[in-house]
């Protein structure tokens, strides 16, 4: 992993910074499109299983947790708006190995994820076009999301909007359906179907307070993605004024689409039976009398497998610019295009047809495991941001302090509260045997990379050093 001459943060050796082309729509709309992901609309059946209708709880807990990382990030994203975001973050207030492992272990954590995304793509196309190989949709899947990352961040921006509206729309046509069914008995005969079931079949809380902390672990990965919003912050046309009204509508938007979604199914449907027979959202239309609902869920699934690639390329490729910036990748990478690091997303989506192709290959097995670092990186990314604010915070004199223009609630009690929480989601993987995994191969590859570190010498160069000192 060679490393070279770097330009000053901001600057690339060709074609110039990277462009403010993102407003406040497309950042509003990537940061809820984020946390809506594939496992939604199949029913998030699994964790319905664990904690019964008290799922909604796990939600509102994890939600919470996600409020405060994200109004950490946001302190920080709005101080100092820079590509790289965290990553960049942790480099400059924990130090440069914290910097090399967040940044690596993200781009990973996305690679991982994307490969998972475009699998999808290829099983639901395969719904309607089942004599196609598979191979085909996931190829012509990474071909589509990576040409529109490699035009203009522009583009990336309007498709992630379009993507995100479609999720938007569907779920709020699922709830509004579904108070139809549960206060006027539409789809029902005219009977009111009311809430009954969330408390009929073993009560609200079944499995007792135990069945709601096994759920937290999978629930806290569906807001995997979620801190993307950070990573705009170099590309956001008003950064001091969109970061702060994304991530202030995150945690009610989280309330209304998820904890909405699923107080409807679970009232229609007694929590023990969902998962059994498909598809909740397909159920639910068609009682409505919707005859195409599998066909149209069917795209939506599509379209959010496609909107989560979409954002991990993008993802992936701001990170390695950032990294290269840093003089901890290649300095190629660090160059532009256009005001589009094309290299650093050249070399991700080069990586992604190797995923794509390891996943035709290897045992499924072998890809659960590849994919419990992603499920580790997830937690990693979140404590880093958390303990970058503390330091932060920490540097800074009182009058800074009292002049930052985005704060953190409850300072420092809501970022401690939220560290011990993801402690106790990491104790939790620990308990489970099909999670434990996760804890054997997610350090397992942060060493790899903290010898990387240290045989390569991967220092971050000096005008990188004194960006975040300049900025402040």
């Amino acid at each position: 992993m060679p490393v070279g001459n770097h330009p000053p943060h901001g600057e690339t050796a060709n074609g110039g910074p990277l462009k403010r082309e993102l407003g406040e729509r497309h950042i509003r709309l990537m940061a809820l499109g984020a946390c809506i992901g594939v496992g939604l609309f199949l029913g998030s059946a699994k964790a319905i299983e664990m904690a019964g209708p008290a799922i909604m709880l796990s939600y509102i807990i994890g939600g919470l947790a996600i409020l405060v990382i994200m109004r950490a990030l946001g302190e920080m994203a709005v101080h100092n708006p820079v590509a790289g975001s965290f990553s960049r973050y942790a480099q400059d207030y924990l130090g440069p190995l914290a910097g090399f492992l967040t940044g690596w272990n993200y781009w990973f954590l996305w690679l991982v994820t994307c490969v998972a995304e475009i699998t999808a793509v290829a099983v639901y196309m395969g719904i309607w076009f089942p004599d196609v190989p598979r191979w085909i949709w996931a190829l012509a899947a990474l071909v589509s999301m990576g040409s529109i990352n490699l035009i203009a961040v522009k583009a990336f921006g309007e498709f992630e909007f379009w993507f995100a509206l479609i999720k938007i729309v569907t779920i709020i046509a699922m709830v509004l359906g579904g108070i139809g069914i549960i206060a006027f008995g539409f789809g029902n005969d005219g009977v009111a179907l009311g809430i009954s079931n969330l408390w009929t079949h073993g009560g609200f809380m079944p499995n007792g307070v135990t069945g709601v902390l096994m759920s937290l672990q999978m629930v806290m990965f569906a807001y995997l993605g979620v801190e993307m919003i950070g990573l705009t912050a170099g590309e956001a046309k008003n950064p001091h004024k969109t970061i702060p009204g994304a991530i202030g509508s995150v945690f009610w938007r989280i309330l209304l689409f998820y904890v909405g979604a699923l107080f409807v199914i679970l009232s229609i449907y007694p929590w023990n039976e969902i998962g059994t027979q498909g598809s909740p959202f397909v159920m639910t239309f068609e009682r409505l009398g919707i005859k195409t609902a599998a066909g149209i869920i069917n795209f939506v699934v599509i379209t959010a497998a496609l909107s989560s690639c979409n954002g991990g390329i993008f993802s992936t490729g701001r990170m390695l610019y950032s990294l290269a910036q840093n003089g901890q990748a290649p300095a190629a990478f660090a160059k532009t295009s256009n005001g589009v690091p094309r290299r650093a997303l050249l070399l991700s989506i080069f990586a992604l047809l190797l995923g794509v192709l390891l996943n035709y290959l290897v045992p499924e097995k072998v890809f659960v495991w590849v994919t419990s670092i992603a499920t580790f990186g997830a937690i990693w990314t979140w404590v880093m941001i958390l303990l970058a604010q503390l330091k932060f915070r920490k540097g800074l004199s009182a009058s800074e302090r009292a002049g930052l223009k985005y704060k953190m609630w409850l300072f420092p009690v809501s970022s401690y509260l939220a560290l011990a929480f993801l402690v106790l989601v990491v104790g939790l993987m620990a308990y489970f045997p099909d999670t434990r995994v996760a804890l054997y191969v997610g350090p397992a590859f942060l060493v790899l990379l903290t010898v990387l570190f240290h045989v390569f010498k991967l220092q971050p160069n000096d005008a990188s050093r004194g960006a975040v000192r300049s900025a402040s």
